[in-house]
């Protein structure tokens, strides 16, 4: 089978390098998370875990306003992203059209495209790497991206969403939004569920509720999609989330006034490294999410600055892909780790010859 898998970011085992480089959460998570898990009733992990993640679903649909059959939980969202390929853009016939998605964006996508064998067509960023959604309103086969987007972190205003989500309802397609980076910057759509019934929205537990390790996600649309993505799950494997995953994913839900001040300071970090960047010569992407993208000073390099912070303890992701072989992204440490990351530019700044 030809397929080309999606790479992860590094996970090194020497907890001296500084990692910035898979836009996990520096800080811990909600200590009622901790305490939900000491409070687990430990003699029921002899037992299959709730299928349909009940109490969890209904955490998230009191978080988020909606109904409880309009949330869909699964094994984190990478998960959640591969059964709904399957469920809205598997299967159909070539006369459909391609999926589209663009062409600089969460590298999951083409993978799962490949694996269902579903065409695809990637959208080309406009010039300043922001997503045109002109390229998305005569879609044949449905649309996902991300919002912000991955790896630029810019944001889509909400209203060129619902206008997608509308002409997607029109022709029976769906319109995937993936909400990763959400909480660092823009505006959910999941209050316009209820108004676009081709409107699916992803969500983690992994970025903003500080759970990359739990591996929780969650889908939010109208019932009669949360219904495909059963279908979906239930021909693989009915229990997806495991039971101590779910008790403290629904704690995390709930935490809601632990995690907005969390993720003020990642923001504001984000911000303060943008500046002192800028400063240093380098140029960064109107970021909404918690990493930013940075291009280096060209007689830098990006290649070669990743190398540089790679020597001195520090991970960033490189991609070497066309039109992004210039940029760095960074995830957002906490303040320490970002004064150790802008330690190192200034230091190439001020050693490597111009």
């Amino acid at each position: 089978m030809s397929l080309a898998p999606y790479i992860p970011g590094e996970q090194p085992r020497d907890a001296g390098i500084v990692k910035l480089n898979t836009n996990e959460n520096p800080y811990p998570p909600s200590p009622k998370v901790i305490e939900a898990l000491k409070s687990a009733d430990w003699e029921r992990l002899r037992l299959y875990p709730d299928p349909a993640c009940t109490a969890l679903r209904e955490a998230i649909a009191k978080q988020r306003h909606v109904d409880a059959v309009q949330v869909f939980a699964g094994n984190g969202s990478d998960e959640v992203l591969a059964f709904a390929f399957g469920a809205f853009f598997a299967g159909r016939s070539d006369s459909c059209g391609p999926l589209l998605f663009p062409d600089i964006t969460y590298s999951f996508y083409p993978v799962y495209a490949n694996l269902w064998d579903i065409p695809f067509k990637e959208a080309p960023l406009r010039g300043d790497f922001s997503i045109d959604t002109g390229d998305y309103r005569e879609a044949e086969n449905g649309v996902i991206f991300p919002n912000p987007n991955a790896p630029t972190g810019i944001a889509v205003p909400v209203r060129e969403i619902t206008d997608i989500a509308g002409l997607c309802a029109a022709r029976n397609k769906v319109l995937i939004v993936d909400e990763a980076y959400q909480a660092f910057g823009a505006e959910s759509v999941v209050p316009f569920i209820n108004e676009n019934p081709g409107l699916l929205t992803v969500h983690t537990l992994s970025k903003s509720a500080s759970l990359a390790g739990l591996r929780v996600g969650f889908a939010i649309g109208r019932r009669h999609l949360i219904e495909a993505l059963e279908r979906i799950r239930d021909s693989f494997n009915s229990y997806t989330v495991d039971a101590l995953a779910q008790i403290a994913a629904a704690a995390a839900v709930l935490d809601g006034e632990y995690y907005d001040e969390i993720n003020k300071k990642v923001i504001k970090t984000r911000i303060r490294v943008e500046a002192e960047l800028a400063a240093l010569g380098f140029s960064c992407l109107p970021s909404s999410a918690n990493f930013i993208f940075t291009k280096p000073p060209p007689y830098i390099g990006a290649p070669r600055l990743s190398a540089l912070l790679r020597e001195k303890g520090v991970l960033v992701r490189y991609f070497d892909k066309p039109r992004v072989r210039e940029y760095l992204r960074v995830s957002i440490g906490r303040d320490c780790d970002m004064d150790r990351f802008l330690e190192i530019c200034a230091y190439a700044v001020n050693t490597i010859n111009n």
